[in-house]
């Protein structure tokens, strides 16, 4: 940390239930060189990566669908949310994570992914940084049938899609996960599915 602008930080731990809750105030000097106290609550889950799967031969991708209950909490009517596969680093570094994740998620085993961003997730309270992946998969490549770990209380639902309908997809505003979105822009772009 080296921003002259920011001093006298004080953490104050408010939960470690499941990840890391802290109160954080500090002293930041504004624009206009007055110095303000300020406090933030600033939740530190680790660091995630997710990954576009696709296929180039049949032109689809592979996505899931579950249950996200703070999505349940804010208007999300049923709490489904599809999304690319996606996890917590566990201390793994990202592409040995988002290997294990797909596999465990999807039944995938694939053997090279590409790293193509790294983002933080919402700055404004979380510390998370998630690391952008895509990685092309075949049929020969599935070795279970997925759908997650039961003693995380995973129940993901596996969705192999036409590329096409998950741009339908999008535009109808069935897909909002912002990693999903992310990647999807990505492979238009880079016309990876062209």
């Amino acid at each position: 940390m080296n921003n002259k602008n920011v001093k006298n930080i004080k953490h104050t731990l408010l939960s470690d239930n499941y990840y890391i809750l802290n109160k954080v105030t500090f002293d930041y000097m504004m624009k206009s060189g007055e110095w303000v106290n300020q406090m933030r609550e600033v939740y530190d889950r680790g660091d995630g990566a997710g990954i576009l799967l696709y296929n180039k031969e049949k032109k689809t991708i592979i996505l899931t669908k579950q249950f996200r209950m703070p999505t349940y909490l804010n208007d999300n009517k049923d709490g489904m949310l599809v999304e690319v596969a996606a996890g917590m680093l566990d201390k793994d570094n990202p592409e040995a994570c988002i290997i294990r994740e797909t596999e465990e998620e999807v039944g995938y085993r694939l053997k090279e992914v590409k790293k193509i961003y790294e983002a933080y997730s919402s700055p404004g309270v979380m510390t998370e940084k998630m690391h952008f992946f895509i990685g092309e998969y075949t049929d020969d490549m599935k070795v279970n049938d997925g759908g997650g770990l039961d003693n995380e209380g995973e129940d993901i639902e596996v969705l192999e899609i036409p590329f096409e309908k998950a741009l339908q997809m999008l535009n109808k505003g069935e897909i909002v996960d912002t990693r999903t979105i992310v990647l999807l822009q990505y492979a238009i772009i880079h016309k990876l599915l062209e």
